[in-house]
Parts: structure tokens; sequence; C-alpha cells
């Protein structure tokens, strides 16, 4: 064989495997192309394998909602059991918007509970036992001085 029949071997193999792809794609390449190239600038390039990748991804998502709506006990399906379902993909930037809060807040709250753990062991010195022996020799110090002045009366 020659270069040129090797070539066209390689074409051929190429265009095999890509019409395989192509059956065990969930929906028309050409549609999912053409919606892709509408939401992107129109300098962009798009590689085969992002093509076929976005076409398994969305058949994904089809199956991920249609097992959320498979979980409802009623034989129809209603245009609210489809809202709830794919209310994670509808609504991905608010409930990023909302993780982001709650991480916020939750160091908000970390803060403050290094604050106060701060300040207890400043003032109140829970394990600083030498303080205490300061204050009882204080005492006891201060007890012997009356003790000598009314002796001394």
């Amino acid at each position: 064989m020659n270069e040129e029949e090797l070539n066209e071997e390689e074409l051929n193999d190429e265009e095999v495997s890509e019409d395989d792809e192509d059956e065990k794609l969930p929906f028309a390449k050409a549609e999912v192309v053409r919606l892709m190239k509408e939401n992107l600038d129109d300098d962009k390039m798009i590689r085969e394998r992002v093509k076929v990748e976005m076409n398994r991804f969305l058949g994904d998502v089809l199956k991920n909602v249609c097992e959320q709506l498979n979980e409802y006990p009623y034989t129809t399906i209603e245009y609210e059991m489809l809202k709830e379902s794919t209310y994670p993909y509808t609504n991905i930037k608010r409930i990023n918007q909302e993780k982001e809060r709650i991480l916020l807040h939750l160091e908000a709250i970390k803060a403050d509970c290094n604050a106060l753990a701060m300040d207890v062991t400043k003032t109140l010195k829970l394990k600083d036992v030498v303080d205490e022996d300061d204050d009882f020799k204080a005492f006891l110090t201060n007890t012997e001085n009356i003790e000598d002045e009314e002796q001394e009366e």
C-alpha cells in the first residue's frame, strides 16, 4: 500500500468512528452545534470532542430530570413537576450566590467564635492556677499582717 491509500483508509476509519459516535448521541449533533454557536462569540471554534461531550452532557441532564420526574406518584407529568425538577439547572446562579452568602456568614460566625474564645482566655483564665495561688498568698500575708498588728496592740 502506498501513502495515499493509507491516508484514505485512516480518513474512512475516522468517518466510521464519528458515525458510531453520532448513533450513540442522544440528540442530533447539528442541532446541538447550532445552539452552541448561537450562544458563543462569533470568533469561537468548537472542537469535535466538545460537540460530542456537550451532546452527552445534555443527554445526562435529561436523564437526571426524568429520574426526578419518575419519583412523582402521578401518571401525568405536570408543568410544576418539570419546573421543580429543572430548578437546579435553571437557577444555578442564584444557588451559587446563596452558597457564597452562607459561606461568608459562616466565616463571620467563625471570627466571632475566635474573638469570644480570646476574651474567655483573657478574662476568665480557666487554667491559670498560678494566679489563684498568688491571690491566696496575698490573702494569707494580709491576714498575717493583721494578726501581727493585733498582737502588738
